[in-house]
Order: structure tokens, then C-alpha cells, then sequence
């Protein structure tokens, strides 16, 4: 495999992954947090981080548009729901450590 497909098989699946978390708003992005210790809003950091490493202007509300497929602030009122008692419990558990 050379450069160029290595590039372009990573960027499919990094789409793949974005779509696939669209498709899924009953997940909620502190159980992402607690199960594989990154969520939405850490690729939209990574995404932005990206963009500045190549000199490309995106904001961190494009950024985080991209993932999310619309207005931050939108999804959360669509979707984000109050942390359960468990489910911070098990957040500040894991970032204790």
C-alpha cells in the first residue's frame, strides 16, 4: 500500500466512524467517555487540532459541526440528556485515575 491509499483508507474510515456516530444520538457522549475514553467532542478537538497542524482556518464550532452533522448547541437540545448518578460516577471515576 503506498502513501496515498494509506491516506485515503483512513480518511474513509474516520468518515465511516463520524457517520456511524450520527446515526447513533441515544449515544451519549459521556458513555462513549466511559467505554473508550474519547467522544464526540474529542474528535472535534482532533479534528481541529488537524486542521491548525496543516494551516487550514476551521473554528472549533466547525469542527465540531462536522462531527456532529449540525450546530453543537442544536444536537444537545435534540439529544444530550442529564448523566445519570451512575454514569458520572463512573466518569469521575475513570479520570481520577
Amino acid at each position: 500500500m503506498n502513501e496515498q491509499e494509506r491516506l485515503e483508507l483512513e480518511a474513509a474510515a474516520f468518515r465511516q466512524l463520524v457517520q456511524h456516530l450520527r446515526s447513533r444520538p441515544d449515544v451519549q457522549n459521556i458513555d462513549l467517555m466511559n467505554l473508550a475514553g474519547f467522544c464526540r467532542n474529542c474528535l472535534s478537538k482532533w479534528y481541529k487540532a488537524a486542521a491548525d497542524d496543516l494551516g487550514v482556518e476551521v473554528t472549533p464550532d466547525r469542527a465540531r459541526e462536522e462531527i456532529y452533522g449540525m450546530p453543537y448547541a442544536e444536537w444537545k437540545t435534540k439529544y444530550q440528556k442529564e448523566a445519570s448518578a451512575e454514569q458520572q460516577a463512573a466518569f469521575n471515576k475513570a479520570n481520577k485515575e
